[in-house]
């Protein structure tokens, strides 16, 4: 190569230098002289699980956000909100401000006006009065006044609930310490008492069902033997099987004991298939395993409909250290599991629990509510309306279930 083609190859390389530094240097420039006007809202606290986006903590600003993203607050603290807009000069510019992410909801105590234990009793009122936050895995929970469990009496006390945040929850109770009822067996006759009745599948049917609507049921071991095909003739659209659980919290797993025959013969009758699993999870942890465990019960078998969370341990719910939070991020991640293995995924619980405990998640509900009509007013895609059914091909009460399409 000669000189002169060296010396062009290098003024080209020089010029291409000078032109994309100019352009550099004339971009700088006008990020740097730019007009910026933009005007934040006085107040930037905003609450735990709020569904925010960017803009809304903008009172105005001279152009357009070019990404108006929901802000994750799953995290109480600070957090700087990071964005780009493009303004009136069609300038894209690089902005953040910083919002405090707070928690002013105070914590639940499940308790009345009263609330009663016989003489004796060991001191455990602090775990057996549901105690728990939204945020706060452990608010601090405490009895406030004199009793005394060994003396029949009735006490004045309050029950009180503080959390991390500061957030109280004070409840004024009457603790009723009773002597154990004397056993009178002799004035126990039941020969008049009328049987209870029962709820008719053909009744739910009749009721119930219309173009929008299937009626089903829910089975374990409990319901013995089950003909399906006689299921099938009284007009059972589906199932939910219970495919097992745990023997208490992080205990060995056990197989419903009617799980396989059950499967199975509601596969051989076309009668479509959910799965439920009673669960101890009191972490993310042990409930992704505990759907990976049922991953490996089901994968012999044809399963259309969803799998279910069913986790139902409020009457010990304080042993679990979890905050409602935790504790739907628990299903949430126990129903993940399936959805990435492409089943549907559903959260099972009664009307009380849902209107006062679970937080909003991302699954559809599978509500129960003994009643008639439920006055519930969530979204449900499935609703356990009684656990008193009588239906042909099981000789035990079963819960009978609505499925909305």
């Amino acid at each position: 190569m000669n000189k002169k083609v060296i010396i062009i190859i290098i003024s080209v390389i020089v010029f291409i230098g000078l032109l994309i530094g100019g352009i550099s240097l004339y971009k700088y420039i006008r990020i740097k002289t730019a007009v910026v006007k933009i005007e934040l809202k006085d107040d930037l606290n905003v609450e735990f699980l709020s569904d925010v986006k960017v803009s809304d903590f903008i009172e105005s600003i001279n152009g357009k956000i070019v990404k108006d993203y929901k802000i994750n607050t799953k995290k109480l603290g600070k957090k700087v909100i990071k964005y780009e807009y493009i303004n009136e000069d069609n300038i894209k510019l690089k902005e953040e401000y910083t919002l405090n992410i707070v928690d002013t909801v105070a914590p639940l105590v499940w308790l009345g006006s009263s609330y009663s234990v016989m003489v004796g009793s060991e001191d455990k009122l602090l775990d057996n009065i549901l105690c728990g936050d939204n945020y706060d895995n452990n608010p601090k929970c405490e009895i406030i006044g004199d009793y005394d469990l060994n003396t029949a009496d009735s006490y004045d006390v309050v029950f009180k609930a503080t959390d991390k945040s500061g957030n109280i929850t004070e409840k004024k109770f009457i603790l009723n310490v009773k002597e154990p009822k004397k056993n009178n067996s002799s004035n126990n006759n039941n020969n008049n008492v009328n049987p209870p009745v029962k709820t008719l599948f053909s009744d739910i049917v009749k009721n119930y069902k219309t173009k929008d609507t299937e009626i089903g049921i829910d089975i374990s071991e409990w319901q013995g033997v089950v003909d399906f095909n006689k299921l099938k003739e009284a007009g059972v659209e589906f199932v939910f099987i219970r495919v097992g659980g745990t023997k208490g919290i992080n205990g060995e797993y056990f197989l419903d004991s009617k799980f396989v025959d059950n499967i199975k013969g509601a596969n051989e009758a076309n009668i479509p298939v959910g799965i439920y699993f009673y669960s101890y999870a009191n972490s993310k942890e042990s409930a992704i395993k505990d759907a990976k465990w049922i991953l490996k019960q089901i994968k012999d078998y044809k399963v259309d409909l969803p799998i279910a969370f069913d986790w139902e341990n409020w009457s010990f719910y304080n042993e679990f250290n979890l905050s409602f939070f935790g504790l739907t991020d628990m299903a949430n991640s126990f129903l993940n599991v399936f959805k990435s293995k492409s089943y549907q995924g559903l959260l099972y619980s009664s009307k009380t629990y849902l209107d006062n405990i679970w937080l909003e998640t991302d699954y559809p509900i599978w509500l129960a509510h003994y009643v008639s009509n439920t006055s519930y007013k969530g979204n449900y895609k499935y609703w356990q309306i009684c656990n008193d059914g009588k239906v042909s091909g099981i000789d035990t009460d079963v819960d009978i279930n609505i499925r909305y399409k």
